[in-house]
C-alpha cells in the first residue's frame, strides 16, 4: 500500500524525502548525545573510578545500539509503509561506525599504546578481541562504501556487500558475549541478541518469500 491509516482512520500519504530530511538534524543531535554525555560526566567527575574502562565499554555499547537502530530502519519502512525512511539509514550506519571507531581507538590507544606488535599479539591471544576486530574491519569497509560513488561503482554488488552488516552484528554479539562471560553477566548480550536475531529472522522470512515468488 502506498498509504496507511492514521489513528483517526483517515488515509495519510507516506512522508516525502523532504519531510524526512527535516528530522535529520534532530537525528544527528541524538546520535551525538552519548558523546555530549561523556563530556558532561567528565566535567562533573562522573566517569567512575576507571574512566578508560567506562568510556571503552560505553563506546562499544553505543556501537551495538546504533547497529540495531540501523538494522531496524528497513523493517520500520515496510511496516509503516514509509519508503523515505531509508534516507536516514546511512546516517545511522555512519554513527555505528563512529562509535565502533571510538571503541577500537580506545582499545588500540589506551590498552595497547598504539603498538602494532602488542595489538597483533592481543588479537591472537584473546578470541573476543579477534571477533571484535573482524567486526570493526567489516564496519570500516561498509562505511567506506556507503556513499553514492561507491554505490554506482559496485552496482548490484553493493547490496550483496552491505548484507554483511548482519555478520557484523553476529560478530559484535559474540564479542560482547565472550567479554561478559568472564563476569557471568549475560543480561546485556541476551537482550541485544534477541533483538538482532529477530531482525535477522525477519530478513530470512522476506528472502524465503521472495524465493517462493520467483519459483512460482
Amino acid at each position: 500500500m502506498s498509504a496507511y491509516l492514521s489513528s483517526s482512520g483517515a488515509a495519510r500519504r507516506p512522508w516525502t524525502a523532504r519531510q524526512v530530511g527535516r528530522f535529520k538534524p534532530l537525528l544527528f543531535l541524538l546520535g551525538l548525545a552519548p558523546v555530549l554525555r561523556w563530556v558532561w560526566l567528565g566535567m562533573n567527575d562522573g566517569l567512575t573510578a576507571n574512566p578508560v574502562e567506562f568510556l571503552t565499554r560505553s563506546a562499544g555499547t553505543w556501537t551495538f545500539v546504533c547497529l540495531l537502530v540501523t538494522l531496524s530502519i528497513t523493517p520500520l519502512r515496510r511496516l509503516l509503509d514509509q519508503p523515505a525512511l531509508l534516507r536516514v539509514r546511512r546516517m545511522c550506519g555512519l554513527f555505528t561506525f563512529f562509535y565502533g571507531l571510538l571503541h577500537f581507538l580506545s582499545w588500540a590507544g589506551w590498552d595497547r599504546g598504539f603498538d602494532p606488535a602488542s595489538m597483533v599479539e592481543d588479537v591472537g591471544q584473546r578470541p573476543f578481541i579477534l571477533v571484535g576486530f573482524l567486526a570493526f574491519v567489516l564496519l570500516l569497509v561498509l562505511a567506506l562504501t556507503s556513499f553514492q560513488a561507491a554505490m554506482r561503482r559496485l552496482g548490484r554488488n553493493w547490496g550483496r556487500l552491505h548484507r554483511a552488516v548482519y555478520l557484523v552484528g553476529l560478530l559484535a554479539l559474540l564479542h560482547l558475549w565472550w567479554h561478559k562471560a568472564g563476569k557471568h553477566d549475560f543480561t546485556q548480550p541476551l537482550w541485544y541478541g534477541a533483538v538482532l536475531l529477530a531482525l535477522l529472522a525477519w530478513r530470512v522470512v522476506l528472502w524465503a518469500r521472495a524465493r517462493r515468488t520467483r519459483s512460482a
